[in-house]
């Protein structure tokens, strides 16, 4: 049944109650993002972090290490900000961090900018210690298709066209176009027998 269908089924009442607890369910999930010592961000392809220091902090008070899989942010001598392992590798050439002061209020935040090697998939938290998000309650105009370039755009709608097929139990794009190839070939050459081809 898909959502529309099950849109339909719903009474008002039941509408509400549904609207109320994802409400409150969003209200939950907030709150406890909001005790969390940094602010994170997200698109499709990246993540960002900013966490906030005193104004007093120079870049070598910072001890900040930044692997594939994992984050460590702390002042030297003090309790880490930020420390565990990330959700998912980052490609760390293309990953950095800054100490930036900031307008409001004074100080000063360490800002973290990680790509994700894996840019078709969302985070429900930067370190596996921390409450997660409701990924599937992200909604995709946080990271519109249009913003990438052409080839990677293309190539992101492959895969979700592919991930929503195999879903389905349909072919995928690729086995999808040689059955179309094979099909024009044995139009164009009647006189061969495809009985026994196999796809693959």
């Amino acid at each position: 049944m898909s959502a529309p269908d099950q849109e339909r089924d719903l009474t008002p009442a039941e509408l509400a109650t549904r609207d109320r607890e994802e409400k409150e369910r969003k209200a939950t999930e907030d709150a406890a993002q909001a005790q969390l010592p940094y602010k994170w961000t997200q698109t499709i392809s990246d993540v960002d972090v900013t966490i906030p220091v005193p104004g007093t902090i120079k870049g070598r008070d910072l001890n900040v290490v930044l692997t594939k899989t994992k984050i460590r942010v702390a002042v030297k001598g003090q309790e880490a900000l930020i420390d565990g392992d990330l959700p998912h590798p980052i490609k760390l050439d293309e990953s950095s961090w800054t100490l930036e002061t900031t307008s409001h209020p004074p100080g000063k935040e360490v800002s973290i900018h990680m790509d994700k090697v894996n840019q078709v998939e969302w985070w429900a938290h930067v370190v596996t210690t921390a409450p997660k998000i409701d990924v599937s309650k992200i909604q995709p105009e946080n990271s519109k298709l249009s913003d990438l370039d052409g080839e990677t755009r293309a190539m992101v709608e492959k895969m979700m066209y592919d991930q929503r097929q195999k879903e389905a139990g349909g072919p995928t794009s690729d086995e999808q176009k040689k059955m179309d190839i094979l099909k024009k070939f044995q139009k164009d050459h009647p006189e061969m027998d495809f009985s026994n081809a196999k796809m693959g």
